[in-house]
C-alpha cells in the first residue's frame, strides 16, 4: 500500500526548461474514439499522462539504488525522452528541480503517484482465468504499485472454484455482485475476442469506467469510459517490421571469385574475361 505522507517539497530556482510541446493530445493508445473517451485530467495533456508511468518506473529504480536527487538529464535518459520534454511534463505537476541539484527523488515519486491516483489502492477484477489471466493474477508488481486483484471470473466450469494467487475463481455470472462487493474500479478483460464486448458491456453496466483490454478486439464503450488496449501480436508485428528493415539494410557478403578475392574487399579483384575482351586481346 502506498503511503499518503508527503515528503518535504523541494524548492528553489527552477531548472531551465525548453519550450517543447507534449506532442499534443492523441486518442488513447492510438485507438479510435470508441476505444476510450477520457480527456486530460486537470489540464495535463494525454501525451504527458502516458509518459508519467515511465518516469515513475525510472524513479523507483533510482530510489532502489539509494539515489536521493537526480538531474533532469539523468532522469530523461533513464526514461528514454529528452530532458526538455521531461521538464515540460513535470511542470504540469508543479514540480521544479533545484538548479545544480536536480529533483528530489522521493518527492517526485509522491507527486507522480498522486497525479496518477496511486496514493490509494485500486480494486481490480480480472475476467478470464486462462493462461494470461493467471499470469496477471500472479504478477506481484500490481500490489506494490497500488492495485489489488479483488476477484477473478471465468465461464469455464472446470476452472470455476479453483484457487489462483490466493483467489477463488468465481463464475462470470457473479460479475455484477463481485464489482459491487469489492467496489471494483478497474476491469481487466483477458477473454477470447468473441466474448470480450459482452464482458465489457457488463462491466460498464455494473459501474466500471476503466478497462484494460487484452482481447484482440476494439471495444465500443459509451462516453466517459476509458479503455486501454494491450495487443501483444501488434507489438510483435511492429518488432518484425523493424527487424526486417535492419536485415534488408545489412550488406550481403559477396562470394569469392576464382582468384580467391571476395567482392567488395580491400584487394584488387581479377576482372572477368568475356569472349569479346579475349578477341580484342
Amino acid at each position: 500500500m502506498h503511503s499518503n505522507a508527503m515528503p518535504s517539497e523541494a524548492s528553489g530556482q527552477a531548472e531551465a526548461d525548453g519550450p517543447t510541446d507534449a506532442n499534443g493530445q492523441v486518442s488513447v493508445n492510438g485507438q479510435p474514439r470508441t476505444e476510450g473517451t477520457g480527456g486530460p485530467a486537470d489540464g495535463i495533456p494525454e501525451a504527458t499522462v502516458a509518459r508519467l508511468p515511465v518516469y515513475l518506473r525510472a524513479l523507483y529504480g533510482l530510489a532502489e539504488r539509494g539515489i536521493s536527487t537526480v538531474a533532469s538529464e539523468e532522469l530523461a535518459a533513464a526514461a528514454g525522452v529528452n530532458s526538455a520534454k521531461l521538464r515540460k511534463d513535470l511542470s504540469h505537476l508543479g514540480s521544479y528541480g533545484i538548479r545544480g541539484v536536480g529533483y528530489d527523488v522521493d518527492y517526485l515519486v509522491y507527486q507522480v503517484s498522486r497525479t496518477l491516483g496511486l496514493t490509494q489502492d485500486w480494486p481490480v477484477v480480472i475476467v478470464g482465468a486462462g493462461n494470461l489471466g493467471r499470469a496477471l493474477a500472479n504478477y506481484g508488481g500490481f500490489v506494490s504499485r497500488g492495485f489489488t486483484i479483488s476477484g477473478m471470473l471465468d465461464s469455464d466450469t472446470a476452472i470455476v472454484g479453483s484457487r489462483i494467487a490466493r483467489l477463488t475463481v468465481r463464475h462470470v455470472d457473479e460479475l455484477e455482485a463481485v464489482v459491487a462487493r469489492h467496489k471494483v474500479a478497474i476491469g481487466v478483460i483477458a477473454t477470447p475476442a468473441g466474448s470480450a464486448q459482452g464482458v465489457c458491456d457488463r462491466l460498464v453496466a455494473a459501474g466500471v469506467t476503466s478497462i484494460l483490454n487484452f482481447a484482440p478486439l476494439v471495444l465500443s464503450v459509451p462516453e466517459g469510459v476509458d479503455v486501454r488496449k494491450v495487443d501483444l501480436s501488434i507489438e510483435l508485428q511492429i518488432l518484425a517490421f523493424h527487424a526486417q528493415r535492419r536485415s534488408a539494410a545489412r550488406p550481403e557478403s559477396r562470394p569469392a571469385d576464382a582468384g580467391g578475392n571476395a567482392g567488395g574487399g580491400g584487394g584488387r579483384s581479377t576482372p572477368r574475361v568475356t569472349p569479346e575482351l579475349a578477341a580484342q586481346g
